[in-house]
């Protein structure tokens, strides 16, 4: 029974933002590139939502190994989501795109974005060379969470800010539910000791 109501509310946590941004009056007259990368950020929340709790081994019934390949996998997702939510801007807006990346942009939110745009590369990076970067284990997991940390931070600051398609309360609760995840994963998986060898 707990099992089921865990799945269950992880689904409607996930369904539910994306099911509100598609009803948001703000898509009318959209073009279909912009859409689909405002749906590929609402994509990429979610995903950010299911790294900590696959790497804290919550989710019930999944294996350790399940729950890690499952987590190398939306990481992958994550970074195709980013990706689309970027070029999609490039194509409906270059100079907007630009002015982010060169953190030239007036709107607060865009410097947050590409924040952790970086971090979230420079995590799956490391991810990818984690056999191949001569570091122990624990040092290794270190600088890879706190990369995780700033694209999460970044991601719900930069996601707050926006005034956009995802509906406010629904965004407020999956934000919270990614610091909350997250926060659970860093207490149990006590990643700051470094100390003891792996």
């Amino acid at each position: 029974m707990r099992s089921i109501f865990i799945w269950a509310a992880l689904i409607a946590a996930l369904l539910v933002p994306i099911i509100a941004a598609a009803a948001s009056p703000l898509l009318a007259w959209r073009q279909p590139v912009y859409i689909a990368a405002g749906f590929a950020g609402v994509v990429g929340m979610c995903l950010l939502l299911m790294q900590p709790l696959l790497a804290g081994r919550w989710l019930p019934g999944m294996s350790p190994m399940a729950s890690r390949l499952w987590h190398r996998w939306c990481g992958m997702a994550l970074i195709g989501a980013v990706l689309i939510h970027v070029v999609g801007l490039w194509i409906t807006s270059p100079p907007d795109v630009v002015d982010a990346l060169l953190f030239m942009s007036p709107t607060p939110f865009s410097a947050w974005g590409v924040v952790a745009m970086w971090a979230v590369f420079a995590a799956a990076v490391l991810g990818l060379l984690r056999h191949r970067l001569a570091l122990r284990f624990r040092v290794w997991r270190l600088g890879h969470v706190t990369l995780a940390l700033v694209t999460i931070l970044g991601s719900v600051v930069h996601a707050m800010l926006i005034e956009g398609t995802m509906e406010i309360m629904t965004k407020t609760a999956l934000c919270m539910s990614v610091l909350l995840a997250s926060a659970g994963t860093l207490a149990k998986l006590r990643v700051w000791d470094v100390r003891r060898r792996a």
